[in-house]
Parts: structure tokens; sequence; C-alpha cells
């Protein structure tokens, strides 16, 4: 009997002790929804770490600048674990995709003009900007649309860029050829091509964009105020196929000569740092103003930025400051206010932002690019002023946002420019045929 009674007295100690944990256990959690404990508003309801899941595309000066960020964040909270994967933009894209059918997007992604097609995996973060988790104070309205939806803020611009050539000022030299300037053409530029290559038996070029280079920029070059997509998204902005003509010639002309990398050689680079002009084996290629810093720095040498050629010396030049890309929160993510509490540290914070370097493009916060004046590199400092100098070009009204159809015809203009090489078209035949597929995208 006093076994029993000692047992029973043991018992019901264990009974009070667990009662008072779990007391304190709510009373904490209490202090964490105020606001008043430290360091504990970001644990889950049991406890643990919060885990968020980020990834991004990029080259890999982006993938140690954005680790290195995310480090700081982890040491400064403690209980939240930032799991992140990276990939070049083709798998990126591929593995976006199979994320989306499963319903298991990343917590924070990375998305580019292209994000209409991802909306429905897209948390709007106005309500985060009103409660000021997200901190807008030190950026316009201007440069909050360029991420804007339908009247929603879809994701905050990780940077505003700009495209153009990224160039080799001694190969220029040597080959006995001028230095582009403001105004010069695409003439110029084929011309250039033709004679690198004769004189230094390298790719005259490196790989275009050739979408954004004939067709985007392009029909704008032909007029201010024409734009391939129209302003509303519902159908072309221009009806004269014979716009697209020239370009798509240029490029069949450029591969004939040697001048250019054939599909197959286009095919061999998957990252800025196999770019032909890295490898010494152009002197030209297309560049993001934002991308100009990685590659110069996988390239060891000097290079310089020039504008986009013109379709004439006096004519638009047919191009605009525009958002690099930007980081969205995900419809499939548990905890959405801590992932905006990161991106808020991403985009807002000083010291991170000296890490990251405007790497992906120039800042839309003026703390940000304040601070980092001191510490930028020749080459970012180049990127800068090349985005103020095309900023400063007259241009027509620009929509950023692409129309849902936009892969498909962005594709197709590919597969015609390939069909041109190969002369199963003519420029002309291709031009229409691309015309009318793209035209036919919105019926």
């Amino acid at each position: 009997m006093k076994v029993k009674r000692v047992l029973v007295l043991f018992l019901a100690i264990l009974t009070i002790l667990s009662l008072t944990a779990c007391k304190s256990k709510e009373t904490d959690t209490s202090a964490d929804q105020s606001g008043n404990s430290n360091n504990t508003a970001e644990t889950s309801s049991d406890g643990e770490k919060i885990v968020l899941r980020m990834a991004w595309w990029g080259s890999q000066a982006r993938h140690d600048k954005t680790i290195e960020v995310i480090e700081m964040y982890e040491k400064q909270h403690s209980n939240i674990d930032i799991e992140y994967e990276f990939y070049d933009s083709d798998g990126y894209f591929t593995k976006l995709n199979t994320l989306v059918a499963s319903d298991k997007v990343w917590d924070m992604f990375q998305l580019g003009g292209n994000f209409p097609v991802y909306l429905s995996k897209i948390v709007p973060l106005d309500d985060y900007i009103a409660s000021g988790v997200i901190d807008t104070s030190n950026t316009t309205d201007t440069f909050l649309k360029t991420t804007q939806y339908e009247g929603k803020q879809i994701g905050i611009s990780n940077g505003v860029n700009t495209y153009g050539v990224a160039y080799d000022p001694a190969m220029f030299k040597e080959a006995g050829v001028a230095e582009p300037d403001q105004n010069w053409t695409w003439d110029d530029y084929a011309k250039a091509c033709n004679t690198i290559h004769e004189k230094l038996k390298i790719y005259g070029s490196s790989k275009f964009d050739d979408f954004v280079a004939g067709c985007s920029c392009g029909i704008s070059q032909s007029d201010i105020n024409l734009n391939f997509y129209a302003l509303t998204n519902d159908g072309l902005g221009f009806d004269d196929y014979s716009l697209l003509t020239d370009y798509i010639q240029m490029r069949a002309d450029l591969t004939e000569s040697g001048a250019y990398p054939d599909p197959g050689a286009i095919s061999e680079i998957k990252d800025i740092e196999g770019d032909y002009l890295v490898t010494g084996e152009a002197a030209m290629t297309w560049v993001a103003s934002n991308q100009f810093i990685a590659l110069s720095q996988a390239a060891g040498r000097e290079l310089k930025l020039a504008t986009i050629p013109r379709k004439t010396s006096d004519g638009p030049a047919g191009a605009a400051i525009q958002s690099s890309q930007m980081f969205c929160v995900s419809k499939d993510c548990e905890y959405p206010e801590e992932a905006a509490e990161f991106l808020n540290f991403f985009w807002t914070d000083e010291e991170a932002n000296k890490i990251l370097a405007g790497e992906r493009g120039m800042s839309i916060f003026s703390n940000v690019t304040e601070v980092q004046v001191p510490d930028l590199s020749s080459e970012e400092v180049a990127a800068n002023d090349f985005v103020n100098l095309v900023g400063s070009f007259e241009v027509g009204e620009i929509n950023p946002v692409s129309p849902e159809p936009y892969q498909a015809i962005e594709d197709y203009y590919d597969l015609i420019i390939q069909k041109v090489i190969y002369g199963e078209f003519t420029a002309e035949d291709g031009a229409k045929g691309f015309y009318e597929f793209a035209k036919s995208q919105f019926e």
C-alpha cells in the first residue's frame, strides 16, 4: 500500500509538471504572436524551424552572391532555414513547370516577363506592402509598376536593366574596326562581324536574343509608336510582316559567312561563362546590362557596352528600361509572411545589397543605390551608366508584360530563322509565315 501511495503521488507530480510546461508553451506562443519575445515569432506552430524554399537561375556569380545573402539572413534569424536551388535558365523553367504540375512550387521563386504564365501560383504582395512587412518607402510607383499586373503587385523587381551589346575593344582595334557609337546601325554591326571574322578568324558575334533584337526592339525601331505585341496584350501591335525581314536575312547571311555561330555552335553555349566572347572566340555578344558584370568577370579582360544597333542612325533606339526579373511568393508556401519578410530584406537591406552589388540589375530602392556607389567596380559603374544612358532615349509606350502565348511565338521565331539559315525559306517567306503564326495565337 505504501508503494502504491508513493506511485500515485509521483504520477500526480508528473501531471502538475506537464500542465505547467503546457501553460508555459502557451504563454510563449502568445508572446510570439504579439511580437514581444525575441526571435520566436518565426517558429512554426510546433516550435521547429521554419523552412523556406527558394530558387533562381543565373550565372555562378549570381549564385555565390545570393547564397551569401541567404546565409547572412539565417544568422540574423536563427529559426529560419532557407533551402535553395539554382539552375541555368532552361533547367530552371523545366523544373518549375514540373513543380507547378505537382503543386510544389518553391516558396520564393524568380520570374521574368513571362510571369503571367504562372499567375495561378503567385501570391500578390499588396497586403504585405500595406502592412509594412515589405517596405516600399524608398522606391517609386514607376518602378513598382514594372512588376504589377492588372493592378496587383505580383512581385518586386530585383533590379532594372536594359539590353545592349558587350564587346572586346582590343579585338575591334586588332581587326581595324571602329568601336560602336550610340547611333550605330545593323549594317554597321554586320560589317563589323564580317571584318572581325576575316581578320581574326573568330566569330564576329556570339549569340543574340533574336526575338528581342529582331521583334521586340526591331518593330519599335521601325516606328516609335509600334510594338511587337499590342499594349492590350490581345494581339500584335503592327500589321506589316516585312518589318521583320531584314533582321532574319542578316542572321542568315552572317551564319553563312561564318561570322556568326550556326545553330549547333549556339547550342553549346549553356551559360555566361561559356559565351564565345568570354572564351575569346567572338568579339561581341548580346547581354542584359546586369549580366555585363558577370560577363566581364568571367572574361577576365576589359569589355565595353554598346547600345543595340538601330535600323537607321537617326531612327528610334527601340530599347527601354525594364525589370530584369523579380522574386515572387508561391501559393504553395506554408509561411508566406515569413517569405515576404526575407524578400524585403533581400530587396531593401543595405548590407545585403552591398553583397548583391546590382548583379540582377540596378536596384529600384534609392537607399540601396546610394550605399552601393562607393563599392561599385568599374564594370558595375559601367552597367549603371548604361542603364541611365538608355533611359535617356526617347521611347514610345511600352508594355512590360508578355502575353500568354509568348513562348510559342518566340520558339516559332527561332525555328523560322533556322529554316531560313538552312535554305528552306527565303527571309521574306519566313517573315510572312512567322507573322501569320504569331497573329493566329490570339484568334
